[in-house]
This record gives C-alpha cells, sequence and structure tokens, in this order.
C-alpha cells in the first residue's frame, strides 16, 4: 500500500524533531513534497504509538493544539511528554509556540 511508504518516510522525519521542540502535521507534509497531506500525516502519527522511537508527541496543529491528544493512552499523556521535555501547555495548547516550532524544510 502507498501509505505505507508515506508513513514511513514521515516517521523518519519525525524522529529527528529535537528534544524540547514541537513540529505541525503541515510542516511535515511539506517537507515530503506532499503539502495538501496534513491530514495523513496525522493517520501516521495516529498509527505510530507500537513504535516508542517516534516522538508522535511532538507533532502537533498549526496553530500548537494538541489534536492528537486522544489517541494517547491515558487522559493526559501528550501534554505529560511534553512538559517532561520542558514544553509549556496550557488549555491543550504549545506555549510559545513559534520559538519551540522546528521546521523540516529549514532544519534538514
Amino acid at each position: 500500500m502507498a501509505s505505507e511508504g508515506f508513513f514511513k518516510e514521515v516517521y523518519k522525519v519525525a524522529k529527528q524533531i529535537p528534544y524540547g521542540r514541537v513540529t505541525s502535521y503541515g510542516a511535515i507534509a511539506r517537507y515530503l513534497g506532499a503539502a495538501g497531506s496534513a491530514r495523513m500525516v496525522g493517520w501516521a502519527m495516529n498509527a505510530s504509538h507500537a513504535d516508542p522511537e517516534v516522538p508522535a508527541h511532538r507533532v502537533v496543529n498549526r496553530i500548537g493544539l494538541l489534536s492528537g491528544k486522544h489517541h494517547f493512552s491515558g487522559t493526559n499523556l501528550m501534554q505529560q511528554l511534553l512538559e517532561n521535555e520542558g514544553v509549556e501547555v496550557i488549555d491543550n495548547r504549545v506555549q510559545r509556540f513559534s520559538e519551540l516550532f522546528w521546521d523540516p524544510v529549514k532544519e534538514l
């Protein structure tokens, strides 16, 4: 299936997000040359929970909301993982998002 190859490419990028930083579904999609595929990146992140090497908690929506949090076990696991890395989250939104944003197009 074509999505399996896309998912693997998403995971390669996600694994490079630095500790204490976040990126967005759309930023990963743009880096992969699939700018309109942010939702598919989200599906990849949802499917990644079996692989602890994929830091899915570091991928949020374009305004810093923890839109994928319901795919993590536990009520606030995504937030807890981010806070463990020093990322402040208030009302399900990453604070200082623009400062913490990691853009793979610029960084890789």
